[in-house]
């Protein structure tokens, strides 16, 4: 509505603008220019001259006034030659009579005529000081018409534009359409929503960190497991010379086997296979952080007819470069070490 009535008032200001009844001062002033310069003389002599513009005006004012003086000044000496001449050839005895008092008489008229030229002046100069202020006056009324029309016009063709946007947005966009409230309420879902997720998320991030800490516990088992298991196959080892059919290294089996499945299930291994006699091949199941799962495989090389390694392969993971984890261990010659490197490594690639 508010915009309904700017638009119509902008109209009707139009309207009265160019209405050739509007008593504008501009009108007013230009009428009386126009009704002045044609009181003074015939307006064919200011045919070639632009009066809108009061600058080339006064410039043919100050021409002018300069052409009268002369014009003047020519009078005033043909006619003084006029009665030196006729004065000279008046026969001398009937000579014109011209008194002191005709002198003065004619210099009292000259002073009172001055007078009243100076008074004109003054006049004049008073009604131009007058006229440059209106000038200045009603040039900034006009321009800050001429403003306000241009703005009216231009704020009019945007709300037209705003109309037929808003037209074609309405057929584009059929009813049922969404109102401030149904897109306040949807923004509330989401907020709670969003809120809901951020609660879950700090639930399943403090679940990971549980099991990272369960699985850093169980790894250290695992460790003390495989200890266990190497000093076990050891006694064993000694066993076999002289008591191979001691019932007693049964539990003892039956506790390493145990041990060993739990290792695998822990580490994810799946296949243990000797190539040779120095090559051992180990496959894992290995799941990263992401939960996705892939097969590696480790090929362990060793010094033959002994326990140290000589080096290690590993498939299965071509986008990391373990040659520093590998070569670090073998000098070492931490074998357990080097796996858990490895497996931990795998675990945290995509």
């Amino acid at each position: 509505m508010d915009q309904e009535k700017r638009l119509a008032a902008a109209q009707s200001l139009q309207t009265l603008f160019n209405s050739t009844n509007a008593n504008l001062a501009i009108v007013r002033n230009a009428t009386e220019f126009s009704s002045h310069k044609g009181d003074e003389g015939d307006a064919s002599d200011f045919d070639d001259i632009d009066t809108r513009d009061p600058a080339l005006v006064a410039i043919d004012v100050a021409s002018q006034t300069s052409y009268l003086r002369k014009l003047k000044q020519q009078y005033l000496e043909q006619n003084a030659k006029d009665k030196y001449v006729k004065l000279i050839v008046t026969d001398i005895d009937d000579p014109p009579t011209v008194t002191d008092n005709d002198n003065k008489q004619l210099e009292k008229q000259n002073m009172e005529q001055k007078e009243k030229l100076k008074v004109a002046k003054e006049k004049l100069s008073k009604i131009e000081g007058d006229f440059r202020t209106a000038s200045t006056k009603v040039e900034e009324d006009y321009v800050r018409v001429k403003q306000a029309t241009a703005k009216a016009t231009d704020l009019a063709q945007k709300i037209i534009d705003t109309r037929l946007a808003l037209s074609r947005l309405r057929q584009t966009h059929p009813h049922p359409r969404v109102t401030i409230q149904t897109a306040d309420k949807k923004l509330e879902d989401q907020v709670m929503e969003m809120q809901a997720l951020t609660d879950e998320m700090q639930i399943v991030e403090q679940k990971v960190h549980d099991m990272k800490a369960k699985l850093k516990a169980e790894s250290l088992e695992a460790e003390s497991l495989k200890t266990q298991r190497n000093e076990a196959e050891k006694n064993v080892k000694k066993s076999e010379n002289g008591f191979n059919d001691d019932r007693r290294y049964v539990p003892l089996y039956d506790w390493l086997t145990g041990s060993l499945s739990i290792h695998r299930s822990m580490e994810g291994l799946t296949d243990i296979k000797a190539i040779s006699d120095n090559e051992l091949r180990l496959r894992y199941q290995v799941e990263n952080k992401y939960g996705r799962s892939r097969q590696v495989s480790i090929t362990l090389i060793f010094v033959p007819n002994s326990r140290l390694l000589a080096s290690a392969e590993v498939q299965g993971v071509e986008e990391v470069d373990f040659s520093d984890v590998i070569e670090a261990h073998i000098q070492m010659n931490n074998i357990r070490g080097m796996l858990a490197a490895i497996l931990a490594r795998t675990r945290y690639q995509k």
